[in-house]
């Protein structure tokens, strides 16, 4: 059938591009979001306590850290959960942009960031304190092995789902 005449649409095509859903990610990818953002959000807790007793500021900033990446694995798992959510007549697209702006959400999480890291950084170098180094070893080193096994997860995901690769990156 030539589809080419715009007043002729196709048998089945009367409603548009909505006749089928939208969430092309991988079934598991939203499973992989939770999990990371559990152990994320939650080893965050451990490095505050951990930060308090060592009297540890970067364990303080790398919890605060640990809290922006909880809250950016948590904006990609909303938006992933609603871009699996059908079209309709009015989002012929379904949901699938709030990945797009949850994306770009994330990035500009990570510049943030990034500054402020580089800013404690400066702060700390021009007034260095004392600080129980075998606690906050401690501590550092499974924030480092909660990281990689986040890491793990979310790089085993849907490779060209750009909300899941900028979690990934955060």
């Amino acid at each position: 059938m030539d589809c080419a005449t715009p007043d002729v649409k196709p048998p089945g095509r009367d409603r548009g591009h909505d006749q089928h859903g939208h969430s092309h990610a991988h079934p598991d990818d939203g499973t992989r979001l939770m999990w990371a953002l559990v152990l994320t959000g939650g080893f965050a807790v451990v490095e505050i306590v951990g930060g308090f007793l060592a009297h540890s500021l970067t364990l303080l900033a790398d919890a605060g850290h640990m809290l922006t990446d909880a809250a950016s694995l948590a904006l990609a798992w909303v938006a992933l959960r609603f871009a699996s959510l059908p079209s309709d007549r009015r989002r012929t697209y379904g949901y699938q942009r709030l990945q797009v702006l949850a994306a770009f959400v994330n990035s500009m999480l990570l510049l943030l960031a990034t500054a402020w890291i580089v800013y404690e950084a400066i702060l700390r170098l021009s007034s260095p304190t004392m600080v129980a180094g075998p606690l906050m070893l401690g501590v550092a080193g499974g924030g480092f092995l909660v990281n990689v096994v986040a890491l793990v997860l979310l790089k085993r995901g849907d490779a060209e789902n750009m909300n899941l690769r900028a979690a990934l990156l955060h």
